[in-house]
């Protein structure tokens, strides 16, 4: 029986841990970079700092959206009024994209006041 020569077993190693990167990174989940897209109504939103293998796909109850992709980061349009984290930051425009960069709020890449008074 002949043994691996260690630039063999090296190669294998890499190839393994490639395959296993590349099978954890899809569109919608990069688990690499920890960021996380889905399509919420009418708007893309982007969440970062969320290293998970698996989202769960946003929630339409009602007229109501919900995307909890991670333990940290609840974003719910209602009514076309976004908030995350039990924060309300304002209405949307139709379309408009989200980012939750951990934690900063962006729409449209913008960074986004929490309004409090709504």
């Amino acid at each position: 029986m002949q043994f691996m020569n260690a630039t063999n077993a090296i190669s294998l190693v890499c190839c393994c841990a490639a395959m296993m990167v590349s099978t954890s990174c899809s569109q919608s989940n990069n688990l690499l970079f920890g960021q996380v897209k889905a399509t919420v109504g009418t708007h893309t939103v982007v969440v970062t700092d969320c290293y998970q293998t698996s989202v769960p796909s946003p929630q339409k109850v009602g007229e109501d959206y919900r995307f909890t992709p991670c333990r940290d980061a609840d974003v719910v349009i209602h009514e076309e009024t976004l908030s995350v984290n039990g924060h309300s930051y304002g209405r949307l425009n139709p379309s408009d994209s989200i980012l939750v960069d951990h934690g900063v709020v962006s729409v449209n890449r913008q960074q986004a006041r929490n309004d409090p008074g709504k």
